[in-house]
């Protein structure tokens, strides 16, 4: 019985361990100005780490003081929060599936199209009511003026492989044939009917193309990117977990063996 605990506490904290990249991948995206401005992603990550992270405790102190019914509630638990975390993964896979990138020739950037992304991710992050804020908020962010900073002749600004989110939201379509002044400034479009964001484009600093669709793909393109990194990091975690979840399962069924092989020794 003591073994088979000791097994069980040493497996709670790989399971403690696992807790840290899922909460340190949340973080991770909620740093990120696209995440920051969207309130909706984030947080479930966040959440399950730490829920993680105190199941793992209980069911470590349960393991250590030979406590069965915390140890219970452990397996209940973790079956739980491994069941939550794969929707997750899943339902992140198959939002951020769709690609609304394409290439723009001669350019190092790709421009977005907002029907290229999935039909939650435009009517749940990026709709009308939602983008009122959002592009408040990434008006605050700086990442239009970072360009300026970074790039001066339009060669330079050309050749850059730039974020999603800076390609559609800080500069008009390549389409529309405006003229480069700098990142944030562009003049004499000679195809304004090329497409409708080329009549929402502004050089007022505070406005640029925060208005357009492209601004919007552009902003689930970082998005894509993002949770696809992190969700390298959950995929391991959560299969590290399944193991942990395994091995425990069959320690807690050895130790309610020898429970009642003794009692019926005695």
């Amino acid at each position: 019985m003591g073994v088979s605990n000791n097994i069980t506490a040493v497996l709670n904290i790989v399971a403690l361990l696992c807790s840290i990249p899922i909460i340190a991948a949340g973080i991770w995206l909620d740093q990120k100005p696209d995440n920051a401005c969207v309130h909706l992603i984030r947080w479930p990550v966040i959440l399950l780490g730490f829920l993680i992270l105190l199941v793992s405790l209980a069911g470590f102190v349960g393991a250590y003081r030979y406590k069965e019914t915390l140890l219970a509630f452990y397996l209940c638990c973790m079956a739980i929060l491994i069941a939550l975390l794969l929707v997750l993964l899943v339902f992140a896979f198959v939002v951020t599936r769709p690609d609304g990138s394409y290439d723009v020739p001669g350019k190092g950037y790709k421009e977005y199209r907002l029907d290229g992304y999935s039909a939650w991710l435009r009517d749940h992050v990026v709709d009308n009511k939602s983008w009122r804020k959002i592009k408040a908020c990434l008006a605050d962010t700086g990442v239009c003026p970072k360009l300026t900073q970074k790039f001066i002749t339009a060669d330079q600004f050309f050749a850059a492989h730039i974020s999603p989110l800076q390609s559609g939201c800080c500069k008009p379509p390549t389409i529309c044939g405006y003229t480069f002044v700098n990142p944030t400034q562009w003049t004499n479009p000679t195809n304004p009917t090329g497409d409708p964001d080329c009549y929402l484009w502004s050089n007022d600093q505070t406005q640029l193309c925060y208005n357009c669709n492209s601004c919007r793909a552009g902003l689930l393109g970082n998005l894509r990117t993002e949770w696809r990194k992190a969700n390298i990091i959950l995929i391991v975690a959560v299969v590290l977990l399944i193991l942990v979840y395994v091995i425990a399962c069959s320690a807690f069924r050895n130790v309610q063996s020898e429970e009642l092989f003794n009692r019926r020794k005695h």
